[in-house]
C-alpha cells in the first residue's frame, strides 16, 4: 500500500484537472503530528477532559476569517448532490429550483416555488461556486426575493455553501460580499480545496444564537457539544492554521488571481481550437464540451455531467500543466469524427449558452 500512495503522485497529482483539490502544498514541517491521536472533542471554545487536541488552531482559524423542524429546503438543482441526500436522510421536504445556463439559481422559479408555500419556513442553500460551473449564486436577489415573497427575516435560514470559492471570493475585486452583516445563518467552506489541506475537512461558521439552540452539556466529555459526530479531526486545524499563517493575505490573493488568470487562459485557448467553452466571471472552473475518449477522461481524471467536463484552476494548475492537456485535447479531437468532420462542434448551447456554443449552429 505504501508503495501504490508514494507512487501516485506520477499517475494522479499531474493530472487531476477535473476536480478541485490544491496539491501544491508541503506540509513536512507537521509530519511529526501523525504520531498523535490528535481529538477536538465538544465545543471548540470549552476544553474536554481529552488532553491531545487542537483547539487553540481550531479557534486560530476561525479567528482569520433544529431552527427550522418544519422548514422547507430550497436549492438550486446545480446544488452538491450531498445537499439532496441531506434532504433525504433528515425527511426534509425539498423543493429542487431551476438554474439559469450560467448555473446560478433561477430566482424567478424559485419565487414561484417560494409562493407555493409561504405558510412554512424557509431554509435555503446559496451556491459560493457551483460544483460543475462554478457559478456563485446572487445572495442579494434570494434575500430580495424571500422579502417580495412575504418572509421575514425570522421566517428564513440562508446557509452559505462556500465549498471551493468560499475562501478564494474575498479576493476578488467587485466580488459581492458574503457577510453576517446580512442576514444569513451560516457559511462553510472545504479545507481540502482551495486551502490545500491534505486531508478532507471543511470549517462552518454560524451564528452563536444557532448553537446555543443545538448545543448540549456531556458530563462525559466534561464539555459542551453541538456537532453530529461529537469528535472532530484535530490535525486539520493545525494544517490549515499552518497553511494561512505561512501564506498570509498576500500569498492567497496571488494564488487566487494566478487561479483566475489561468482560467481565462484555458477557456481562450479552447475556444480558439474551436472548442465550446464557458468561464463564469467569479470562478476558476473552466466548462468545456465533453471528450469522446474515455481513456482521456480518466488520465485527467475529469468530471462530466452530460454533455459536458470541466477543468478547476487550481494553484498547482500551471500553464505548462495547461498546455500538456490542451494539446493532447486538441490532437485527439482531430481523429474522433474523421478528417472530413474534424472541425465540427457537438452543441452545448443547453448545457453552456448559445454564446459558448461552437457548434455549426451558434458560431
Amino acid at each position: 500500500m505504501t508503495d501504490a500512495i508514494s507512487a501516485a503522485p506520477l499517475s494522479w497529482g499531474e493530472t487531476t484537472e477535473g476536480y478541485p483539490y490544491n496539491l501544491d502544498f508541503e506540509y513536512g514541517a507537521l509530519a511529526q503530528l501523525q504520531h498523535f491521536s490528535i481529538n477536538n472533542l465538544g465545543d471548540p471554545f470549552i476544553e474536554s477532559n481529552y488532553g491531545v487536541h487542537s483547539r487553540e488552531f481550531e479557534v486560530g482559524v476561525l479567528d482569520w476569517r433544529e431552527v427550522y423542524p418544519d422548514g422547507i429546503l430550497y436549492a438550486s438543482r446545480e446544488s452538491h448532490y450531498s445537499v439532496f441526500k441531506a434532504a433525504r436522510m433528515y425527511r426534509m421536504e425539498c423543493e429542487k429550483v431551476d438554474a439559469l445556463v450560467s448555473g446560478e439559481i433561477d430566482c424567478v422559479d424559485f419565487k414561484a416555488k417560494l409562493l407555493l408555500h409561504r405558510e412554512k419556513p424557509a431554509i435555503i442553500n446559496v451556491n459560493i461556486g457551483t460544483t460543475v460551473k462554478g457559478a456563485v449564486d446572487d445572495l442579494d436577489l434570494v434575500i430580495q426575493t424571500l422579502e417580495e415573497t412575504g418572509f421575514s427575516h425570522d421566517r428564513f435560514y440562508i446557509h452559505c455553501d462556500g465549498a471551493l470559492f468560499g475562501l478564494m471570493m474575498p479576493f476578488v475585486k467587485r466580488a459581492p460580499k458574503v457577510t453576517f452583516k446580512k442576514p444569513i445563518g451560516s457559511v462553510s467552506f472545504s479545507g481540502h480545496k482551495f486551502v490545500g489541506c491534505p486531508m478532507p475537512c471543511g470549517v462552518q461558521i454560524t451564528r452563536l444564537e444557532h448553537i446555543n439552540a443545538l448545543s448540549r452539556n456531556v458530563e462525559y466529555l466534561a464539555s459542551r457539544d453541538a456537532t453530529i459526530m461529537g469528535s472532530r479531526n484535530g490535525h486539520a486545524p493545525i494544517f490549515l492554521w499552518y497553511t494561512l499563517n505561512k501564506k498570509g493575505y498576500r500569498g492567497f490573493q496571488k494564488e487566487v488571481q494566478k487561479c483566475l488568470r489561468n482560467a481565462h487562459y484555458l477557456k481562450d485557448r479552447l475556444r480558439d481550437a474551436n472548442i465550446g467553452a464557458m468561464l463564469n466571471e467569479l470562478s476558476s472552473t473552466v466548462v468545456l464540451e465533453r471528450p469522446l475518449d474515455e481513456e482521456f477522461i480518466r488520465k485527467w481524471q475529469l468530471a462530466c455531467q452530460g454533455n459536458i467536463a470541466h477543468v478547476v484552476v487550481m494553484p498547482n494548475v500551471t500553464v505548462k500543466k495547461l498546455n500538456k492537456f490542451l494539446n493532447e485535447l486538441i490532437a485527439l479531437r482531430a481523429t474522433w469524427n474523421g478528417d472530413d468532420r474534424k472541425h465540427q462542434s457537438p452543441c452545448v448551447a443547453s448545457d453552456i449558452g448559445k454564446e459558448n456554443c461552437l457548434c455549426s449552429l451558434h458560431k
